[in-house]
Parts: structure tokens; C-alpha cells; sequence
């Protein structure tokens, strides 16, 4: 078999980055509309199917770390896929609440195989120098193929809902036995033991982010906004969907089927959200650049929430979706000035530890508030999703309450008094 694996391994990352980033849409484009109308889950067990993905991966991403590290990386992509497409096919085939249940805990699991494993096998193949350029073109063919699959998930969807998702996980699954076959690994080094991820590395790391948010400020109040997100957006974004299809959908091109709608509107919140963002870079790019762009991230903390309230409101469809398109942008647009704020200002000896602070916080917010929330839509779906948005409420405050101080943290800095001025706000939205 091993006279298969000659592709050149620049263009296999290409190919099986865009296949999967096709396959991935393919499945979660109208994933939603088929749990609310063909299994029937009510809003608790929307939310608790969130929670198991959640935990899932929280759970076992340094177990199936091991792998990667220790044996192959391609091994452990190649498992990642086949379990991810054992997900979705057994999801797709079986509309009940338990196996959609066992499958989002397949689909996790199958993630943390593939996570960070991908990026690691083609820096090994092909050097550090190169990587960075194939991953901007990565992104570029991965969005391309995404919309892709969106579209090609309307048109299936509109002959049946669980169609998309069978075929997204047969075509997963069949991606990772191609993987096994072609996928060169040349260059692979098991990971020193000091290097590799462990549950004792993960504890001294939350030791040491403890101590760091005890010491900083700025470092806890970030801490506590991806907290709240935490609390705040797993239920929201489970239960819009839930909302949305209580509305009777006008007719378009002689169908008014839930399908083309959740299609066109995946579709136009991405368009909506890249034109909203190539009008901030034209006209305020020197907000984007800010010392302390705390301003534009409250504003846009303050837009999502003001989204959250017109959808839980809306009476009417154009009007819930305006306030979900209104929070799509203003999510979108916050990413990367949070990332660049953090790439120009948090010193590179704390970084890892308040990345995975952030992330770690917000899992946590992620598990804890959501099922509460979810029991809460049982009896009253504005009151979830309203209480969604008060939870959220805070956080435009507390990103005002980082303004000023130094630039940069230095070396030289006191520790008990070093203003550190940013930190990455990662996977802050939830899903």
C-alpha cells in the first residue's frame, strides 16, 4: 500500500481540506431544521445535543492527542474522519433524540483526532517556512467549497432533510479510507514527552492561568467575558432555529420549503457579514489597528446582544432574521480584531496560558448554562432565548473596563502590577 501514498502532500492538504470544508456544509447547513422536524427534539434536548458535543470534546482532546503525538498523525486523521462520518451517517439515518445523542459524542471524539493533527503532518511534510502560505490558501479553498456546500444542501434538502447529512457522512467516512491510501507521512517524529499534551500538563497550565488572572486584571476580566459567552451562547444558538421555523416562510421560485430558506440564509449572512467587513477595513481601518480597540469590541458585544433581543421579540420573519443577520456581522467582525489585538500586545511567554484559559472558560460557560436554559425554552421559548441575551448584557461593560495602559507587557514589568492588554477571544460564540 505504501507505493499509493506519492501525492504530493501540498495538494492532498488542498484537496481534503476542501472536500471536508464541502462534506461539512453539506451536513450543517439544515442540521437544525432536520433535529426540530424530522426527530422532533423539543428546545431542552436541542440544547443538551449542543452540551454532548461540547463535553466531547473538552473530554477527550488530550487522550486522542496521544495518538497524533505518539504514533502517526495520519493514523489519527484518518480515525477522526471515519468516527466524524459515523456521526453524521447515524444522525442522518436515525430522526431519535438518543442517536443523535450518540452521534454528536461520535462526531466530538472524532474531532479531537483530527484537531491540530491536520496542521501538524503538513508543517512535518513540508517545513515551517511553506506552511504558512498553503494555510491562507487552505482557508481561501475551504470557504470556496463551503458555499459549495451550502448550496448543494438547499438542493438535497429539498428532496429529503436527512439526505444532506447521509451522504455528507458516507463521503466523510470515504474521505478517511482515501486518506489512509494516499496520504504520504515521511517526516514524522513522535513528540518529546516534555512537548506532548497530558491531563497533568492541562491542570499545571489552569494552575498557572489562575495565578496569572489573579495577578492581572485585564487577564480575569477577559477570562470572565468568555465565561459568560459561554453561559450565554450555546442555548442561543441551538434555539434560534427553533424560533425561525415557527414563522410560515413566503414563496420564492415556487417553493417556500424550510430547506431553500435556511440555504439563502446561511448564503446571505455570509455575504452580509464579508461586505461588513471590507467596509471596516475601507473606512475605519485605523480602529482595527488600535492600541486598545476596546471601543469597537464593546459596540459589537453591545450590536450581538441587541440582536439577541430583537430575535427573541420579532413577531414577524424579516424582522427575526434581521436581528440574526445583525449578530452574524457583528460576531464575525469581532474575531480578528480580537486576534490581532492579541498578536500585537500579549507577551509571548503568557500567551498559550490565556488562550487556553479563554477557551477553557468558555467550554466550561458552555456546559454549565446551557441545559438550564434549554429546560427554560421547554416552557417558554422567548424567555430562553431572552435570558440569553441578559447573561450576554455584561460584556460590552467589561470590555470597556480594559481602556488604557501600557502597550505591550515587557519582560521587565513588575509581576503583580502588569497591565496585560489583550487576549484571544476563541470560540467566544459557542458552536
Amino acid at each position: 500500500m505504501s507505493s499509493y501514498r506519492s501525492a504530493d502532500p501540498t495538494r492532498t492538504y488542498y484537496v481534503y481540506n476542501a472536500a471536508w470544508s464541502f462534506l461539512a456544509a453539506l451536513s450543517f447547513t439544515l442540521n437544525l431544521v432536520y433535529y426540530v422536524r424530522e426527530a422532533g427534539l423539543d428546545p431542552l434536548q436541542m440544547v443538551l445535543v449542543g452540551t454532548a458535543l461540547e463535553l466531547s470534546c473538552f473530554l477527550f482532546e488530550v487522550p486522542t492527542g496521544i495518538v497524533a503525538d505518539l504514533y502517526s498523525r495520519r493514523l489519527s486523521i484518518v480515525i477522526g474522519f471515519v468516527l466524524i462520518g459515523a456521526g453524521l451517517l447515524l444522525q442522518g439515518l436515525v430522526p431519535a433524540f438518543l442517536a443523535i445523542l450518540v452521534a454528536q459524542v461520535l462526531w466530538g471524539v472524532g474531532y479531537t483526532f483530527t484537531s491540530g493533527a491536520d496542521q501538524a503532518w503538513i508543517t512535518d511534510e513540508i517545513g515551517a517556512e511553506r506552511a504558512g502560505r498553503v494555510f491562507v490558501r487552505t482557508q481561501q479553498l475551504g470557504l470556496a467549497a463551503g458555499i459549495a456546500g451550502t448550496v448543494t444542501a438547499g438542493g438535497l434538502g429539498l428532496i429529503s432533510l436527512p439526505l444532506p447529512m447521509v451522504i455528507s457522512g458516507a463521503g466523510t467516512m470515504l474521505l478517511g479510507l482515501l486518506l489512509a491510501v494516499f496520504m504520504r507521512e515521511q517526516n514524522f517524529h513522535r513528540t518529546p514527552r516534555e512537548e506532548r499534551e497530558t491531563f497533568r500538563q492541562m491542570a499545571e497550565t489552569l494552575k498557572h492561568g489562575l495565578g496569572v488572572a489573579r495577578r492581572r486584571p485585564v487577564v480575569r476580566t477577559l477570562v470572565v467575558i468568555s465565561l459568560i459567552a459561554g453561559l450565554s451562547s450555546e442555548a442561543f444558538d441551538r434555539l434560534w432555529s427553533v424560533k425561525l421555523l415557527t414563522f410560515s416562510f413566503p414563496t420564492v421560485f415556487g417553493t417556500s420549503d424550510p430547506a431553500f430558506w435556511f440555504t439563502l440564509l446561511a448564503l446571505a449572512g455570509t455575504v452580509l457579514s464579508l461586505g461588513a467587513s471590507l467596509l471596516l477595513n475601507r473606512f475605519s481601518a485605523e480602529r482595527l489597528q488600535a492600541v486598545h480597540p476596546t471601543g469597537i469590541l464593546a459596540t459589537l458585544a453591545a450590536l450581538d446582544v441587541l440582536g439577541m433581543f430583537l430575535f427573541a421579540f420579532a413577531g414577524n420573519l424579516w424582522l427575526a432574521l434581521a436581528a440574526l443577520w445583525l449578530r452574524q456581522i457583528a460576531d464575525t467582525l469581532t474575531s480578528p480584531i480580537h486576534s490581532g489585538w492579541l498578536n500585537r500586545h500579549v507577551d509571548s511567554r503568557s500567551r498559550a496560558t490565556v488562550l487556553s484559559m479563554v477557551s477553557q472558560a468558555n467550554a466550561i460557560g458552555q456546559v454549565v448554562g446551557g441545559p438550564p436554559l434549554g429546560a427554560l425554552g421547554r416552557t417558554s421559548l422567548r424567555g430562553a432565548l431572552l435570558a440569553s441575551g441578559l447573561i450576554w448584557l455584561p460584556i460590552p461593560a467589561l470590555y470597556l473596563r480594559l481602556r488604557g495602559g501600557p502597550p505591550a507587557l515587557t519582560k521587565s514589568a513588575p509581576a503583580g502590577g502588569s497591565p496585560l492588554t489583550n487576549t484571544d477571544r476563541t470560540e467566544v460564540d459557542g458552536d
